[in-house]
């Protein structure tokens, strides 16, 4: 790499269906909140986390996909504790110590992205 390029993020771009409807559902049921966009593209955030929100129309030509996201946090109890809290996940969804050395839940949206919170052990 040249010493000039500096890495500054990464931001994932789910697919949406419909922008104003996920925007309402990100909100309700992760805490994630509206910080640019329209209804063809919109940013979430929450804390110092991003993602982004693209309309596609469904069609062969124009397809929704799903996508994964990985949130890592440090403490994933009091995440998990909320997301019950607010209907997102059932209380069972968490998993302690996976063999890939994680505690992680998650979950779908209304476009069949998967959202995963995990935390390193």
């Amino acid at each position: 790499m040249n010493s000039a390029q500096t890495s500054l993020q990464i931001i994932p771009v789910l697919s949406s269906s419909d922008i104003e409807r996920d925007l309402a559902w990100y909100k309700k049921h992760t805490g994630f909140n509206y910080a640019f966009g329209d209804k063809g593209y919109a940013g979430l955030q929450r804390e110092k986390l991003e993602f982004h929100l693209q309309f596609h129309r469904g069609t062969d030509e124009d397809p929704v996909h799903g996508s994964v996201i990985k949130i890592f946090v440090q403490e994933i109890v009091p995440y998990f504790e909320e997301f019950v809290e607010r209907g997102t996940v059932e209380k069972d969804k968490l998993r302690l110590n996976t063999p890939w050395g994680t505690h992680e839940f998650g979950f779908f949206d209304l476009n069949n992205n998967a959202v995963f919170i995990v935390q390193d052990i």
